[in-house]
């Protein structure tokens, strides 16, 4: 009898050790039921095993008269590290990917098709269930054909590369009223307008955080690459640095100190009658989280891990944490946008949208115009970007305009046409020349489209200067492509500007006839407001 119970615990035990030998083979977060692979291209699957473990892919589509199977192999490095090709599939759903090592995984109802990655701060994140007519949005939502990927909010001191680190990622779901209320509404309604266009699956991963500068957005390399730039690369070193050096003891110490001058403030407060002071927080046993505006943390955390996963572009929704260094941005966000080109390692089309109109604090003020100027500058600065702009979609002292569908559709627009090569006009008016010419401007345009138009009596945010720089409401005509400027106020015009306010009164109006809004814009190069002081 005890022979067989030591027979049967060594079995037991034989059986759990060799068990816990095995590293089952693991994909990569970013692989799911319903995931959507990019067309076009090389599909790259990887993800983790054990060293020297031999991984075999599959993707199998067994639709009638469209039947096809791709496979690949690979074999895990030391690090237990693989990577799998399969060579570019044909557009549509009905896909099954197979992951085989000691273990097999297999995901359904995968797609083949376009995808998005859709990213920014608080207007990105803004979700269907928040947004302008949730219930009629969320109504019309069931199309299979589009699918969406949440990754959730995280920061950490350096990429990401440990794809067992990534609790932070979700699962890939189908459109449906029950899965987008909580969805980014901008990247909703992208995707809706794009697939309708385009006829294949489209597949939306959602990456953004409200409040956040494009800083934190950029990897370190990137920002140390520039020397107007890098004191955001050594703000991110000194954070890691005080990340693993956080001492929790040190930190309980200083606490309890903390503590006890409190009680002391407190009795002080009650005895003089007034509110008590708030109390210490007491520390962590481990170092707290980077907060979301530290450079290069949203990076490493949400934008780092996707990096092998093949996209087609991006769209971009944010500036409002940079509107105090606009003049900045000018450099700051296409060297954001390069990085990402870089690390994709493809030419990433990327459809922003410029900064609705809002007061800022102040209508009158000049710090959301800079913001979008540099936004305007970026698009001529870069190839392959696009941008909606939506001067009409804004509110004076909400930050956060509800209707997001306007929104979505004029970055689906750009993404046509930029990234699709679709024939159609994407944008409204851009200012492209000037000719003075004493008390009066003609101006012509590029993206005049079918005709422009006034939306209203007439146009309306045109203001004229002189020689002496002071800038007066004008009158502004359209004659045909060109729009005619003047005010009986200046007698010899010098510039013009058009919508050069944080928050214009009335609404902008310019538009061409396919109903897009003209971005704002100046004649002149006054410097920004937001520029440094020049050096003495």
């Amino acid at each position: 009898m005890k022979l067989l119970k030591v027979l049967f615990l060594a079995a037991v035990f034989g059986g759990l050790s060799a068990s816990a030998a095995r590293a089952d083979v693991k994909p990569h977060p970013i692989f799911s039921d319903n995931a959507v692979l990019q067309e076009g291209t090389d599909i790259v699957v990887f993800g983790t095993a054990a060293p020297g473990e031999a991984v075999n892919v599959t993707l199998e589509r067994k639709a009638l008269g469209e039947a096809s199977l791709a496979a690949a192999s690979s074999t895990a490095d030391k690090d237990g590290k693989w990577t799998a090709k399969l060579p570019k599939q044909k557009a549509g759903t009905g896909y099954a990917l197979t992951v085989k090592g000691k273990n097999t995984i297999e995901f359904k109802n995968v797609a083949v098709g376009e995808v998005w990655v859709c990213s920014g701060q608080s207007n990105m994140e803004w979700s269907v269930n928040i947004s302008e007519t949730p219930d009629q949005v969320k109504e019309a939502a069931k199309n299979p054909n589009l699918r969406l990927f949440t990754v959730q909010k995280r920061t950490a001191p350096r990429p990401i590369d440990n794809q067992d680190d990534l609790g932070h990622f979700t699962k890939w779901v189908e459109s449906a009223p029950d899965t987008i209320g909580s969805f980014s509404a901008v990247a909703y309604h992208f995707g809706q307008k794009l697939q309708k266009e385009l006829g294949v699956p489209v597949g939306l991963i959602h990456t953004s955080w409200g409040g956040t500068p494009a800083q934190a957005w950029t990897s370190l390399e990137a920002l140390d690459a520039d020397p107007s730039l890098k004191y955001y690369a050594d703000a991110a070193r000194a954070a890691a640095k005080a990340y693993d050096s956080y001492d929790q003891k040190a930190a309980m110490a200083a606490y309890e100190v903390a503590l006890e001058k409190w009680k002391v403030d407190v009795a002080k407060a009650k005895a003089d009658k007034k509110p008590e002071p708030k109390a210490p927080n007491k520390p962590k046993s481990t170092a707290p989280d980077l907060g979301p505006g530290t450079p290069a943390v949203l990076y490493n955390a949400m934008i780092h891990p996707l990096l092998q996963f093949k996209v087609k572009g991006a769209i971009w929704y944010q500036g409002e944490s940079n509107a105090g260094k606009a003049f900045e941005y000018r450099t700051l966000f296409p060297a954001m946008i390069e990085d990402w080109r870089k690390r994709f390692n493809t030419e990433l089309p990327f459809m922003l949208v410029q900064l609705a109109p809002y007061w800022d604090g102040n209508s009158a003020g000049v710090r959301y115009a800079e913001l979008r100027d540099s936004q305007l500058y970026t698009t001529k600065k870069l190839p392959k970007v696009g941008m909606a702009v939506i001067t009409d979609i804004g509110n004076e002292k909400d930050i956060h305009p509800k209707p997001k569908g306007p929104v979505g559709e004029r970055l689906a627009l750009a993404a046509l046409a930029i990234a699709y090569g679709k024939k159609m006009e994407f944008s409204g008016p851009v200012f492209k020349d000037a000719k003075f010419d004493g008390a009066t401007a003609t101006l012509t345009f590029d993206h005049v489209g079918g005709g422009l138009v006034a939306k209203g009596d007439e146009l309306a945010g045109f203001t004229v200067a002189g020689a002496d720089g002071v800038f007066v409401p004008a009158k502004a005509t359209i004659n045909g492509e060109t729009v005619v400027v003047k005010s009986d106020k200046v007698e010899k015009v010098t510039a013009v500007r058009y919508g050069w306010v944080n928050f214009a009164t009335p609404t902008l109006n310019f538009f061409n006839k396919e109903g897009l809004p003209a971005t704002p814009f100046r004649t002149d190069d006054t410097p920004y407001t937001t520029a440094p002081a020049p050096k003495k």
